[in-house]
């Protein structure tokens, strides 16, 4: 699910990988494309400027700095940003007094290394996000102790779906997002809450959410629940304030720790850009469609990644790359700037009320509108009617099961030939890697469950249909 659209990952790779196989998987893309000869490593970019007569041609000056200091500034026509959000460590130090009298050693989530550093010590760590839930249970292992600190709680899913198909495989599909589109918010919330509740429940176990499920980022986790069931960690409320070797809780409860974690996330900067060319704040992004600056006089800037999805962010910025490569050809057309701020305008007012007034989902895309809105702008979205006529057993797949990044090849600029054998294989290359053991007389072909559900469920479509 987290593949580039026309590069499968290796069928021996698990689903769920270590970092050290998603770097090879990188270095095998750049191998198979011959990308190398146009990346330049171990380069600072110190700077992004609109040259005098930008209005025209639309080009940069970039200022770049090598690895022993040497500085040149180079003529670009186009620009594409593909630093995330994930760069810059956010630690609110001022949200918790007492800190600077602190004796013992506090970090940020991103430079942990190794749980080995907190060995036989007591620490809390602050933020309960995926980073947050990995870190403690990675450190719960060799610390003596460990609390994890949570203001408003968190939904925890499993890896693992029915008959142990990866999760992401599972939810992530037309049909649920049809049937999302179709029923309240609350009762979709409803649904998930009581599912997740039905494998641990969330109020024994301190992580009660004080939102609805999928309002926020989820967190993913197999062993969270395991580590707090066997008292390796302890969930703990918000820290009040620190004294010289303990954190006190807001709940009055008082604990010696050696060592804080901040799982706190990141602040989205860009200081080597003009702040005139892009506005990003914690609570507004004035890009449009997370994209495009839209107050510039020629569209040559990208700003990529910046999004918050449910899934991998990998395939949602290579397409976001597709369109802005076609636009700075001049291949697709930007709406005029007032269009493109109304588009903005509208898109955090809905956020604003999906996530009950809350604005830390500025970020946030859904992914499959949002893909589909990607693929339209390239003139690669599916005709799913026509598809349902042409070739119904890839329909089936492509509504029913995962909306893997190969649907967004099958057709349009950059199509690929191998999408739909990708597509029809996608269940036995994720189960291949953990039938390591065989067992006679078990064999099975992972997608004809998935086919036959989706069967029984066609007369949904068909009504569905008679009504679009």
């Amino acid at each position: 699910m987290m593949c580039y659209s026309d590069f499968p990952f290796p069928d021996d790779y698990p689903n769920f990988m270590h970092n050290t196989r998603i770097l090879q998987y990188l270095r095998l893309y750049i191998q198979k494309f011959d990308l190398m000869k146009y990346i330049q490593l171990k380069t600072d970019v110190c700077s992004v400027v609109r040259r005098e007569d930008f209005s025209s041609t639309g080009q940069w000056d970039v200022t770049t700095k090598d690895s022993e200091g040497n500085t040149k500034t180079s003529i670009f026509d186009a620009i594409m940003v593909c630093t995330g959000h994930h760069c810059y460590p956010h630690m609110p130090l001022d949200s918790f007094p007492g800190i600077e009298k602190f004796k013992g050693q506090y970090s940020h989530s991103k430079s942990y290394r190794d749980p080995q550093n907190f060995e036989g010590k007591r620490v809390v760590v602050i933020g309960v996000g995926n980073t947050g839930g990995d870190l403690a249970v990675d450190i719960s292992r060799t610390a003596k102790q460990v609390f994890l600190s949570t203001r408003s709680g968190i939904w925890v899913f499993s890896r693992l779906a029915t008959e142990g198909y990866p999760v992401d495989m599972m939810l992530h599909n037309r049909y649920a997002c049809l049937m999302g589109s179709i029923f309240p918010a609350s009762l979709v919330s409803s649904y998930y809450e009581r599912t997740l509740n039905n494998r641990f429940n969330h109020a024994n176990y301190g992580l009660q959410a004080n939102h609805r499920a999928l309002v926020r980022q989820p967190m993913v986790s197999d062993e969270l629940p395991s580590r707090i069931i066997s008292g390796a960690i302890q969930v703990k409320p918000n820290v009040k304030h620190f004294t010289e070797t303990s954190a006190v809780f807001v709940d009055g409860s008082v604990e010696d720790i050696d060592s804080i974690l901040f799982a706190t996330g990141y602040s989205v900067a860009y200081p080597f850009l003009e702040e005139a060319v892009t506005e990003v704040r914690a609570t507004h992004v004035s890009l449009y469609k997370h994209v495009f600056p839209p107050q510039l006089e020629q569209p040559t800037l990208a700003i990529i990644g910046l999004i918050d999805p449910l899934v991998a962010i990998m395939p949602i910025s290579e397409m976001q790359s597709r369109w802005a490569t076609r636009v700075f050809k001049g291949l697709a057309k930007l709406p005029p700037a007032k269009d493109m701020l109304a588009e903005i305008t509208n898109r955090e007012e809905k956020i604003l009320d999906r996530s009950g007034g809350s604005q830390k989902r500025t970020l946030k895309v859904d992914y499959i509108p949002y893909m589909d809105a990607m693929a339209e702008q390239i003139g690669a979205k599916l005709d799913l009617k026509h598809l349902f006529l042409a070739d119904p057993r890839l329909a089936f797949q492509i509504f029913f099961g995962p909306c893997s990044p190969y649907q967004f090849r099958l057709m349009g600029p950059g199509r690929w030939d191998g999408a739909r054998q990708a597509i029809l294989t996608q269940w036995d290359r994720a189960m291949k890697p953990t039938k390591t053991r065989i067992l006679a007389g078990s064999q099975e072909d992972a997608t004809l469950s998935m086919l036959l559900k989706a069967m029984a469920l066609l007369v949904v479509i068909c009504a569905v249909f008679l009504f679009l």
